[in-house]
């Protein structure tokens, strides 16, 4: 049996598969965000120029908040909500708090946004704990909130998002304080374009609900591309940068077969 184990552990796998599986699974959540946009009838590069200049001066810090409100809610959540909830259920609960937030236009959708980051961050720490990691340590923690990088669904991204997988390094040295300094500009106008879209006369609830329901599936789907290469970079012993740097190649040029 000792033997058996020594001779499984010296295994040498081989990452391509996962990899292409990853790749795959990035380049479908970058499409999520077309049937929201069709429906809503707008560009998303427009939607935040409609919103009052009030609510775009206090959105990057009302961003800024959310994300540590929503960190320290979403970590302490854990001691009550126990791991493992289905993704249907995080999803209707995310999709209902669109719809509450858009029901009353920008001032309650600003109120419901740190309650938005804060179940897309639970739902992050809950695909983390799947693939092994541990939610309640500083660098997973760290990752989490690094996810929110990945632009968001409404982005019109030619694949300069996988900059975020590669962050985690260059950002380490600096702390939390400075990711959150370089996440904030970027989920700020994300969510300006999610605040634009429940401001929609008549449409707001209903807006609110497609918003969420898209943000949530898109952030998991970008949670487990982070995650999982951070798997296969301990299960491949291959270094960080070289494989996010594989990645990179498969999702921007795939293979057609």
């Amino acid at each position: 049996m000792e033997q058996k184990t020594l001779e499984t552990t010296a295994m040498v796998i081989d990452p391509t598969p996962k990899l292409e599986a990853l790749a795959k699974r990035y380049r479908e959540a970058g499409g999520v965000g077309i049937e929201l946009l069709n429906m809503l009838g707008a560009q998303a590069d427009g939607l935040v120029e409609s919103l009052p200049r009030a609510v775009k001066d206090r959105l990057h810090s009302a961003t800024e908040a959310a994300l540590v409100q929503a960190m320290k809610a979403a970590t302490g959540s854990r001691k009550v909500i126990r791991s493992g909830q289905p993704n249907w259920l995080q999803t209707a609960v995310a999709t209902s708090m669109g719809a509450a937030g858009g029901i009353g236009g920008v001032g309650t959708a600003l109120a419901e946004l740190p309650l938005t980051t804060t179940v897309l961050l639970r739902t992050i720490q809950d695909v983390a704990e799947g693939r092994g990691f541990d939610p309640a340590s500083d660098n997973v923690q760290f990752d989490c909130i690094q996810v929110f990088a990945a632009a968001g669904p409404l982005s019109q991204d030619d694949g300069a998002d996988l900059g975020f997988l590669g962050a985690r390094m260059a950002l380490s040295s600096g702390g939390t304080k400075k990711l959150l300094s370089w996440v904030a500009p970027r989920l700020a106008t994300v969510f300006g374009q999610k605040l634009a879209a429940q401001a929609v006369p008549v449409l707001g609830a209903a807006a609110g609900a497609a918003t969420n329901y898209t943000f949530i599936n898109y952030y998991r789907e970008m949670a487990h591309v982070h995650f999982g290469l951070r798997r296969l970079a301990i299960d491949a012993n291959i270094g960080d940068a070289e494989l996010v740097d594989r990645f990179r190649a498969l999702a921007l040029h795939p293979k057609i077969r």
